[in-house]
């Protein structure tokens, strides 16, 4: 009897995996990463010194062994597990709104640990992409569509966590999870009908929080500052300002590595987490910035395939879940910077800082590449 390619070639599971991973994928979530390294030690070295470098190449090394593990884990055992998973990041989203919680610039999203702080809401992202892929994959095994009690079940699920967030409040992190509860319920097979009424629910949440008391003054005027920063003169309308001067100096190439005088005056605050894009853009120029662009877009791109090639429903729901996410934040974060969206604090992936941020993205490329794997062993 003759045995698969990889026995023929002597080859067990393990070697298959490290050996065909998706290397480009690695890579370039590795060279955001060292890049949005040089950016933040640019935009802080003037105040802080190499401290925020040191604690972005800590992040992201550990970010690398996240993701490692999620590429190694047995998929049936991620399957098996997520609801676990959800129902975790679903109480760490409790604990935030708890006195364990701590509010910062508006927004209760964090908990403080002895060292360092951990936001929540960032791993609900992973946590709710392998929650909603096992509610709506179980018929797309059999290529019927998921049945109403499901795609009821998979809203409510995504619910939680939306709410939770919403109430701490952060709406750029709300707006990822319905972003990327739209994309993997369209995918499931729903139909067309509940895609219309997730629309219409997304614009009715987005308008209540807008409208209502549920946001903060700093909330709101981070959202309408970016069309009339005199909304806020002194605070975001200040910020959003000396943003676009920063990109618009930067021209074709930039004023140089470490020379933006924007950067290196200190203009802009929280610099190295929200509007880190603004350092490329005025020290790189915008042939150094549209790198950064087509990295990432090469990223989200190589989540797509990923996904279509994906031999089972449950890892092409996870893939498009994870391609959902990176993409809108992406769109988001180059748009509040370029000032055609709403400043919402949403960092870069990869190249902002912040801790929980890397680690959520990594474990992403993580949860990626272990459907890449799964696809491949089918294969052999």
């Amino acid at each position: 009897m003759i045995g698969s390619p990889a026995r023929s070639f002597g080859l067990d599971r393990r070697q298959l995996s490290w050996s065909r991973g998706d290397w480009g994928l690695w890579i370039a979530a590795l060279g955001l990463s060292l890049v949005g390294a040089v950016l933040v030690w640019s935009a802080t070295r003037h105040t802080h010194g190499d401290g925020y470098l040191l604690r972005h190449l800590i992040n992201l090394v550990v970010g690398l062994l996240i993701g490692a593990t999620c590429m190694r884990v047995d998929f049936r055992l991620i399957r098996a597990i997520a609801p676990w998973v959800y129902l975790v990041s679903v109480l760490g989203l409790v604990l935030v709104l708890s006195p364990l919680g701590s509010t910062i610039n508006g927004s209760r999203s964090w908990i403080q640990v002895p060292g360092f702080s951990i936001q929540p809401a960032e791993f609900a992202k992973g946590a709710l992409c392998v929650g909603l892929a096992m509610i709506l994959a179980e018929r797309g095994e059999r290529g019927a569509p998921p049945p109403t009690r499901d795609v009821w079940l998979a809203l409510a699920v995504a619910g939680v966590p939306i709410a939770l967030v919403l109430l701490q409040p952060d709406l750029g992190e709300v707006l990822v999870l319905l972003a990327l509860t739209f994309g993997v319920v369209a995918v499931s097979g729903a139909s067309r009908w509940w895609l219309v009424a997730a629309l219409v629910g997304m614009a009715i949440a987005i308008a209540l929080a807008v409208t209502t008391p549920v946001l903060s003054a700093y909330q709101r005027a981070r959202l309408t500052a970016f069309a009339d920063p005199s909304v806020d003169p002194t605070g975001i309308g200040y910020q959003v300002r000396q943003v676009k001067i920063a990109i618009g100096s930067g021209g074709l190439t930039g004023e140089g590595l470490f020379q933006g005088r924007q950067t290196q005056g200190g203009f802009i605050p929280f610099q190295q987490t929200d509007f880190v894009f603004s350092v490329a853009g005025e020290e790189l120029g915008f042939l150094g910035s549209a790198v950064i662009v087509l990295v990432l877009t090469f990223v989200v791109v190589r989540g797509v395939l990923i996904a279509r090639a994906a031999q089972d429903s449950f890892g092409r729901l996870v893939a498009v879940g994870v391609v959902c996410w990176f993409l809108f934040q992406i769109l988001q974060n180059v748009g509040m910077n370029l000032g055609l969206m709403p400043v919402t604090g949403l960092p870069l992936p990869f190249v902002s800082y912040g801790g929980s941020s890397m680690f959520a993205c990594w474990a992403a490329i993580g949860l990626l590449e272990n459907v890449h794997l799964v696809s491949l062993r089918r294969l052999y």
